[in-house]
Order: C-alpha cells, then sequence, then structure tokens
C-alpha cells in the first residue's frame, strides 16, 4: 500500500522526516523526498542486494510515513457500519484480531486510497477499528473520513506511532528469538505483544508477497526497536527501492499508479476483497457501478505484462496490438530480480486480456514485443 521510490521535488526544510530518519542516516542510506517525507531509498549495498535479502531472510522497512488512525465508537456494530458506508469490504463480520484489505471509494466508485482495517483483540477496545492509509494521501483520507462519520463515531489519529515492517522467510524467526509470541499469528491475524520490552501492535501482513509482520509502536521507542531488530544477522534494512520491486513481483496495487479515482477495485482486479454479503447488499459508494462491472464485466482489466529482452517498460507505455491498435497502457514496470527480467503491470481492454497474448509496448517511440501474464509474477508465501 505504499508508493514507489520516485523522487518528489521539495527542499529538505519543507519535508517532514519518520522517527527513524536519523538511523536511516547513520547506515547510509540515500535520503530522497517522497509524499511529503524525507526516506531512505537504498542503503549502501545497492536495490538488488536489498531485494534479494527480503526474499531469501528478512528486510526490515521504515513505513513510518503511512497514515494510522482509529474509529472510535460505543460498539462494533456502529463503528463497522459507519465505515461500510465508505468502503466495500465486510467490516461487520471482521473478527477480532483480524485484519481487511479495502478502498476509500468515491461516490462514483473510483477509489480515493487504498487501506487496511484492523478489528482489535482485545475486549476494551471493542468499539474501535484500526486503519493504515497511505502517505500521499492521508490528509485528505482524514478529512474525507470524518466528514462522514455519524454522530458518536469519531476518528482518532495515531500520529505519535510508527510503523516498521519486517518482511521475509526469514522474520518468523527473528520473531521467535525475541521471544515475541507474534511468530504464532497467521497471515492477516493482528495483537497487542511485548517485542524487546516494549508494547507493540502487530500485524501478519506486509507489501512484498513475502510471509512478514507490520510493527506499530510508539514514535519514542521506534529507534531503539529498529536497532534491537537490526541486532539480528538475518534482518538487513531495505529502502524503498526495493519495496516497489518487491510489490511489483507480487503483483500488488500501487496508489496513484495503478489505481486511482478513475479505477474501480473490479477494474483492478480487486473483487476479491468485497465479500459476499457487500456484494449483494451494497451501501457503499459507487455501487451501481461496481455491480454492474462484477455482472457484466468491465471496459478495461489490470493484467501482468512481460517484456521481452532485458529492457524494462516504465509507467505510462502504450500497450497496442501487434497490428498497432491502441488497447491500454502500462502503470507500473520495472527490472524484476526475483524473475530475472522486467516485468510490468497495467490496463487492456478486457477483449485483449488473456492470458498468453502478445502486444507491443511503446517504449521511447519504438515498439517491445511482450505478452500478457497472470500474476503474481513471484509467488505469495503468507502463512496460512
Amino acid at each position: 500500500m505504499a508508493e514507489p521510490a520516485h523522487a518528489q521535488d521539495a527542499t529538505h526544510e519543507t519535508l517532514l522526516a519518520t522517527p527513524l530518519k536519523d538511523e536511516h542516516v547513520s547506515l547510509g542510506a540515500r535520503m530522497v523526498p517522497f509524499a511529503g517525507y524525507l526516506m531512505p531509498v537504498q542503503y549502501p549495498t545497492g536495490i538488488l542486494t536489498e531485494h534479494n535479502w527480503t526474499r531469501e531472510q528478512a528486510g526490515l522497512f521504515d513505513v513510518s510515513h503511512m497514515g494510522q488512525a482509529a474509529l472510535a465508537g460505543p460498539d462494533h456494530e456502529t463503528v463497522a457500519r459507519a465505515l461500510e458506508a465508505l468502503v466495500p469490504c465486510d467490516v461487520l463480520n471482521l473478527k477480532v484480531g483480524q485484519q481487511r484489505y479495502s478502498q476509500l471509494l468515491a461516490d462514483d466508485g473510483g477509489i480515493l486510497d487504498d487501506l487496511m482495517i484492523t478489528r482489535p483483540a482485545t475486549p476494551e477496545e471493542a468499539g474501535h477499528l484500526y486503519l493504515v492509509v497511505n502517505a500521499g494521501g492521508k490528509e485528505a483520507d482524514y478529512a474525507h473520513i470524518q466528514a462522514r462519520l455519524p454522530e458518536g463515531v469519531r476518528l482518532v489519529r495515531g500520529d505519535d506511532r510508527a510503523l516498521l515492517a519486517l518482511q521475509g522467510p526469514g522474520a518468523e524467526g527473528v520473531m521467535r528469538r525475541m521471544g515475541c509470541a507474534a511468530a504464532d499469528l497467521t497471515f492477516m491475524q493482528t495483537g497487542w505483544f511485548e517485542l524487546s520490552g516494549v508494547r507493540v501492535h502487530i500485524s501478519r501482513s506486509g507489501y512484498t508477497g513475502e510471509d512478514g509482520f507490520e510493527i506499530s509502536v510508539k514514535d519514542t521507542d521506534a529507534a531503539a526497536l529498529w536497532r534491537a531488530l537490526l541486532a539480528d544477522a538475518a534482518v538487513k534494512p531495505i529502502g524503498l527501492g526495493a519495496r516497489d520491486s518487491l510489490r511489483l513481483e507480487a503483483g500488488l496495487c500501487l496508489y496513484g499508479h495503478d489505481i486511482d479515482t478513475l479505477t474501480s477495485p473490479v477494474e483492478a482486479g480487486l473483487t476479491w476483497s468485497i465479500q459476499k454479503r457487500r456484494r449483494e447488499e451494497g451501501g457503499f459508494p459507487g455501487y451501481a457501478r461496481i455491480r454492474a462491472e462484477i455482472a457484466d464485466g468491465p471496459g478495461r482489466v489490470r493484467v501482468g505484462i512481460r517484456p521481452e529482452g532485458r529492457a524494462p517498460a516504465r509507467e505510462g507505455a502504450t500497450i497496442v496490438t501487434p497490428e498497432g491498435k491502441e488497447i491500454g497502457v502500462v502503470t507500473s514496470g520495472g527490472f524484476g530480480p526475483t524473475v530475472n527480467g522486467p516485468v510490468a503491470m497495467g490496463y487492456v481492454t478486457r477483449e485483449h486480456a488473456a492470458f498468453g497474448n502478445e502486444v507491443l509496448l511503446m517504449v521511447r517511440g519504438k515498439p517491445m514485443p511482450a505478452k500478457i501474464v497472470a500474476m503474481p509474477f513471484a509467488p505469495h508465501r503468507y502463512k496460512r
């Protein structure tokens, strides 16, 4: 749910910093302006090494720029129904200690942002839901949500919390060696735990396609926890560059690129995130459009693309048929270290979306042969 490591124009004086900025600088990170923050794009070993380390061991990411908040109300049903008026997933039947992915929708069914929703497991938080939204849109998201909440339900910002992501096949072992019971969670389960002497909220989730954990911690405890995790030989710091190549190989959407206000969840291949009750009952923005697209199929769909050769096709490349008919556009693209070749995703008209279809990608005015393929490019390895 994070953005890629594309530097943005801003002076360092105007940028926000996460509680871990000094840690990144001390480790030799190359810092870039990103979503209003100064963030590490890579460390001295480089993006390729960081990508492969995460696939093989355990990578540690600072994602504290993401927006953390909670909805608070008198009971779960009241708060769940308030959020269901804004998102298409089933929040009402979310089990305690469970997390679910969804989208904040505009009135026409376009995606304002995507987000994670958690129902806390502790009885004292029975009327709470935790939200994690993207960094670039969090202020707009908070304003949108707050303006549409019923009386008795309020938005509580978590600006005093940092967020760390520990990702990779070695992540569970790290948790076990640190004596943290979060090692026993399964994919999309959450809870409060003690880790390195501090109380943290942990979900077994992430944005790499690998097994792993996202750790919400008080900003004042973040640096000490970061250092404690890095003390394990299996853990290396990973920047935004590898975060982007990992999520692309995993076929995961990037807001503002693969999904946006013009995209519906059905077009984006996210229908799986709209549970049966919501598909039947509706009650969320854009329901008429989404119901019609589920029934009849959307006009365009998100697809995986494998360019031939070694050169990647980047965002914005036009997709055409071998006969030269324009059928779509690349929304994310780059080199996939795990698959040892270029990978991309984008949108094409539905009649051209079949796996195996040959297409041409127009890169700097020259046609690049490619095929429509299934995603993910690298298999998901979540702990079910």
